[in-house]
């Protein structure tokens, strides 16, 4: 049933109640109860109904407690209770229906983010078309105040886009050419043309809004076990009813003891705040796979971080290019750049940009690519076979670094920089010097996060022990672990968890992905690599910490309610059937007071809809240190050290 026809039912009833009301003060009796019997009837009509399908489905539902109830109390000739706890029940599941469609008003709001035309150039000319229409590859003309209908980076043109509906951030970015945009994004100020890599149900909008209906049709444990719960409870309290009949002998006394046992509060209290709980993070760009994720999340006291992308904006540039072995640096940066083409790690996007901005031609996609583990990538490149990544990289391809460049490399290591070795048909041809900023706002939210109950925050990384040191000192993180493979990761997050530790993992790249699923929560940035993002459980859309600061406070804050409305669904239930045994309550009255506590527990449920974390909000990015030795914090002198 729609909440349109409950709201239908309840409307109708209601009227038909206060209609008998007017009967009564006229003493006209027969109207009356014709009228309250016919009440009765038409209020339990939905009710009949989905007690008979819960039975069809072998379940034992709430609905058929009242619905025995409301039909014992039309044959002993008690209307007025019949009648009203028809009404209530009714009643009670529209205000129910209604409460939890305002809390997934998040998600429509999304849809109808959703642009339904575009300007597309084709053959010269600028055409509008549906959205549905659009093809990859081709050209989007968006024009100040229009919403961006597809996935890709700007072509041409600059402006102020708001990004709430991927970010959760209100405050336009200024974007320009070769930046990306995202479906459902709005342009400010400004003119563009982007050029459309995903269209569809391929953009990130369109993933959002999938992700999102998926959490809020899963089921937590605690719900799962409240529905396991009903199965068992509502035979019981029917078995118990007639138990009550049978020593009372007062038919009236067992149906209001049958009413009052009704839970209905308590098989709501779990749901109606999850999706509350869901649809906050989703208009603050966290997107949650399930309550399951929200419930683990609350749990977690160990938080385990990726470097490159993750505490780092992901943003490194190349600061220098040493040649070796007489080869030319441009020569190698090519190579090194014409087989990075194929790799999604933030590091090998830096090595094409610098290679892109000194105007070298790279030419066509690399051959026989392998990914290496330990952090390399090998292909062939214009018959040259090209090895880009770590010592430990190229030592399993048998490329000998001397002494020479070995301290040369460690002397950048130790300036802050990420180093990367390139090697050319089984020699050192180069090494690339790689700066990276930590993000402005990770010391504050690491900080914040200590104080909800986070014990301790460690780096995991692929990355060089020199610089890893350097930002877990500036950070002040518990621990640093190193030049680690996937596996080695894998093996830490294990090790913590057979600790007894409850372990949250955030990273961004393909590297994390065997971590992220091992973790008891996996967590990725959203500009991070597909596989990352498939496999976490929470995804922080627009990659700021605060944002995973806000959704641990989220977590907490949902269980939180949850443990608050059973509490209140079931001091209820309990404080009524005190009141019914000791013949302090009766029908009609305990009905209302039931439904007064469904009210409450729905309105307690709604505060999570307007949530914000106070202090996560306060966490302010401002500018991005580079990584620096001496960490002396002064912006500008860690910028120069780091030769960013």
């Amino acid at each position: 049933m729609t909440g349109k026809t409950k709201a239908w039912f309840a409307a109708l009833t209601g009227a038909m109640l206060i209609l008998a009301l007017g009967f009564h003060f006229l003493s006209l009796e027969l109207p009356r109860d014709i009228t309250l019997f016919a009440t009765a009837v038409i209020a339990g009509i939905p009710t009949a109904i989905r007690a008979f399908q819960g039975l069809r489905a072998k379940a034992f539902s709430i609905d058929l407690l009242v619905t025995i109830a409301v039909t014992g109390a039309l044959i002993i000739g008690e209307y007025v209770e019949a009648s009203v706890v028809a009404f209530l029940f009714i009643f009670g599941a529209w205000l129910e229906a209604r409460t939890l469609e305002k809390t997934r008003r998040s998600l429509r709001d999304l849809v109808d983010m959703a642009p339904a035309e575009a300007q597309v150039i084709r053959n010269g000319e600028t055409l509008t078309v549906p959205v549905d229409d659009i093809a990859e590859g081709e050209i989007i003309v968006i024009h100040s105040g229009g919403k961006v209908p597809v996935d890709g980076p700007i072509v041409s043109g600059r402006g102020l886009l708001n990004e709430a509906a991927i970010t959760g951030e209100s405050v336009p970015v200024s974007k320009s050419t070769g930046d990306g945009v995202y479906t459902g994004t709005i342009l400010d100020t400004g003119f563009v043309h982007v050029k459309a890599e995903h269209v569809g149900d391929d953009t990130t909008f369109a993933q959002i809004i999938e992700l999102v209906e998926e959490a809020q049709e899963t089921k937590t444990r605690a719900q799962r076990f409240l529905d396991r719960f009903a199965n068992i409870y509502t035979p019981s309290i029917v078995v118990l009813s007639i138990l009550v009949l049978v020593f009372s002998r007062n038919v009236e006394f067992a149906l209001t003891f049958l009413v009052i046992a009704c839970p209905g509060a308590l098989v709501i209290s779990t749901p109606v705040s999850m999706v509350a709980g869901l649809g906050n993070g989703a208009r603050h760009g966290v997107l949650v796979k399930g309550g399951d994720a929200l419930e683990q999340m609350s749990k977690v006291d160990t938080l385990v971080v990726d470097k490159t992308g993750t505490l780092t904006e992901g943003k490194p540039r190349l600061t220098e290019i040493k040649a070796a072995n007489g080869a030319d640096a441009n020569w190698t940066l090519r190579l090194s750049a014409q087989l990075e083409l194929a790799s999604e790690h933030p590091l090998g996007r830096t090595i094409v940009e610098a290679a892109t901005e000194a105007d070298l031609e790279l030419g066509v996609q690399p051959a026989d690519v392998e990914v290496i583990k330990g952090g390399g990538i090998r292909g062939t490149v214009d018959a040259h076979e090209v090895v880009v990544g770590t010592r430990k990289v190229l030592a399993i391809v048998g490329t000998e670094i001397s002494d020479e460049f070995e301290s040369y490399a460690v002397a950048r290591e130790q300036a802050g920089n990420t180093v990367v070795f390139a090697s050319i048909n089984g020699k050192l041809s180069g090494i690339l010097s790689i700066a990276d900023k930590i993000r402005p706002e990770a010391a504050d939210a690491i900080a914040a996060l200590r104080a909800r109950g986070i014990k301790q925050v460690m780096m995991l990384t692929g990355d060089n022990r020199h610089t890893a040191e350097l930002v877990g000192r500036q950070l002040g993180l518990d621990a640093v672990h190193a030049e680690l493979m996937p596996a080695d990761k894998v093996e830490i997050v294990k090790q913590l968890k057979a600790e007894g530790h409850k372990v949250a993992m955030i990273g961004d790249g393909i590297n994390d992905a065997p971590a992220i699923a091992t973790a008891d929560v996996g967590m990725a940035m959203g500009a991070g690599t597909d596989v990352s993002i498939q496999t976490a459980d929470v995804i922080l859309m627009g990659n700021r910490f605060d944002q995973l600061v806000h959704s641990f406070s989220l977590a907490k804050a949902t269980v939180r309610n949850m443990k608050q409305n059973t509490f209140i669904a079931v001091g209820t239930v309990v404080l009524l059937l005190t009141g019914v045994l000791f013949q302090k309550v009766f029908m009609s009255t305990g009905m209302l007071v039931h439904e007064i506590s469904v009210l409450v527990v729905i309105i307690n449920a709604v505060r999570l809809v307007k949530y914000r974390d106070r202090k996560s909000e306060a966490i302010t990015p401002g500018k991005s240190l580079a990584i620096s030795a001496a960490g002396d914090g002064d912006p500008e002198r860690e910028l120069e050290r780091a030769g960013a």
